[in-house]
């Protein structure tokens, strides 16, 4: 099945999936050998999860303009 098919995780989704990620690193099951492969999932999340979350503040600010300008 395709990737295409299936919706794209949601901002607070990313973000349990990174809280997993994290616990992982602090908890008993910790092993070096999967670590870089953990690190790198984790970064990449806290990535599109920057970039999510400023591209809403953008919006939120063009929406707020918008209002400004009504008033």
């Amino acid at each position: 099945m395709s990737e295409k098919n299936e919706p794209t995780p949601s901002v607070q989704q990313k973000l349990a999936e990174l809280a997993e990620l994290i616990a992982w690193f602090q908890g008993s099951t910790f092993k070096l050998e999967e670590s870089l492969e953990k690190f790198k999932k984790a970064e990449a999340l806290a990535d599109e999860i920057e970039k999510e979350l400023t591209k809403l503040k953008n919006d939120i600010k063009v929406v707020a303009k918008k209002f400004d300008a009504v008033e």
